[in-house]
């Protein structure tokens, strides 16, 4: 799985902030305090919740399948761009049956480039977008290949993102320029093989216009492509071009270089560079990007997330999601061995009877001990963690939720359901549901002390 680029990172932060807005505040007290954790700045914390509430909520899974639905569409497009572009090849040069009018030639291959060019042009410069309904359905298409109910605040956040520096626009231009570029490039290539596979004769008709404006447009279109080494037409070729089609070589391979000129130059060549910049504009605005943290959701989390003094607070319900227990950090960066019990009463002794390499947490009965033990885990995680746990009780939500809070602490976990007190005997169905969640949370247990594996790692 690849790890995600910062633009991810600010990426789900905005979309977290998206979805805190219209739907309420999320419980995010493990995630704040991790965040604390954190060395950083209020921004560096603010993204390491967010983050941490994208992966535990599958807002990071959703945008991997956002961005395969955008690759997936961009090829899409590709596809389209190159048949629309043989298209406009055979709209250009007919099936060879016929004389090819030049300039119908011309105006079926530049002439919707060119329209559309300039207004991306002008909503560009003018308007501050692009107004590029092709970029836009691209998002559009991205966002439904996805089909990804946790993908919904995906594309607005990404927009809300890049207006901020403006980047939208480039990012637009990118593709939008792209498809044009491989659009007119699949038009040369097809144009170049029929000119190479069939022989085409090349007129000019007019009824109202002159000779001499035909002469003088033909050689003002090939004054740049003449320079960059492209044939034209001498003005006795496009004079003799207007009566009929010329079966002199030399003046169907110069009026075939002149029209193939044109489009490289007045087509290609502009949707090239445009592209080139646009990718340009993008690739470093998109180092510059940060967040705004006067937007709303990002101020209120200054004191959570940077707190003048710790305070203890009432957190909602629990959400299902929690009780997963997702990877927990790497052998590497973990050491030692740590035994805790949760909420047990007066009839056990405790703690038992620990080798040296064991360390004992003590029993987790109230609010501070569970977030000061949780705090110290999280800078200091153990290899191996052992959860005394007393199965008379019932598995409750909140008791699976600090079970899956305590795992995601440590390399590797194990649940120790304690037996029954002298002369009572374990409830089945109540053991029977203990084995269920743990099973769901893909949780180890023990019926007996696993100190053997606490000291050594292994039964």
């Amino acid at each position: 799985m690849t790890a995600l680029t910062p633009l991810d990172e600010l990426w789900l932060t905005e979309a977290v902030r998206l979805r805190e807005q219209h739907a309420g505040a999320l419980e995010d007290e493990e995630a704040s305090r991790r965040a604390r954790t954190t060395a950083g700045d209020l921004l560096t914390r603010i993204k390491n919740r967010a983050v941490w509430l994208a992966e535990r909520d599958g807002m990071v899974a959703a945008l991997r399948q956002w961005k395969q639905g955008a690759r997936l569409s961009l090829i899409l497009l590709g596809i389209f761009a190159v048949v629309s572009g043989a298209g406009l090849a055979f709209a250009a040069l007919g099936d060879g049956q016929t004389p090819v009018n030049v300039f119908w030639a011309v105006g079926s291959l530049l002439g919707l480039n060119l329209i559309l060019l300039i207004s991306w042009a002008l909503g560009f410069l003018f308007a501050g977008e692009s107004a590029a309904s092709l970029g836009r359905f691209w998002l559009w298409l991205s966002e439904k290949l996805a089909r990804d109910a946790q993908a919904a605040q995906l594309a607005p956040a990404l927009m809300l993102l890049l207006q901020r520096k403006r980047l939208n626009r480039w990012l637009l231009g990118a593709c939008v320029n792209g498809l044009w570029l491989l659009a007119l490039l699949s038009a040369l290539i097809l144009l170049l093989l029929l000119m190479a596979t069939r022989r085409y004769g090349f007129v000019w008709e007019t009824t109202i216009l002159g000779s001499d404006t035909f002469v003088s447009l033909t050689q003002t279109l090939g004054a740049l492509p003449s320079a960059l080494g492209f044939r034209v037409p001498t003005v006795e070729m496009i004079r003799a071009s207007g009566d009929s089609a010329l079966v002199i070589e030399n003046a169907r391979q110069a009026w075939a270089a002149w029209l193939v000129g044109v489009l490289v130059i007045y087509g290609i060549a502009p949707r090239l560079l445009l592209t080139l910049l646009c990718y340009g504009h993008w690739r470093v605005g998109r180092k510059h990007l940060m967040l705004d943290v006067s937007e709303p959701g990002y101020a209120e989390l200054r004191e959570r997330l940077m707190p003048s003094s710790e305070r203890l607070g009432v957190s909602d319900a629990a959400p299902a999601q929690l009780h997963q227990v997702q990877s927990g950090p790497a052998a590497e960066q973990s050491e030692g061995a740590l035994l805790v019990a949760i909420e047990l009463d007066d009839q056990r002794p405790w703690p038992p009877k620990l080798p040296h390499t064991v360390a004992d947490a003590g029993i987790l009965d109230s609010r501070e001990s569970r977030r000061t033990l949780l705090d110290q885990l999280t800078r200091y995680p153990p290899a191996r963690l052992a959860i005394a746990c007393d199965p008379r009780r019932s598995p409750d939500r909140g008791s699976l939720a600090l079970i899956a809070e305590l795992a995601r602490c440590a390399t590797a976990t194990r649940i120790w359901l304690l037996p029954a007190p002298v002369g009572e005997a374990l409830d089945a169905d109540r053991l029977s549901d203990w084995h269920v969640a743990l099973q769901q949370m893909e949780l180890q247990w023990a019926d007996s002390a696993p100190l053997t594996w606490l000291e050594t790692g292994h039964d």
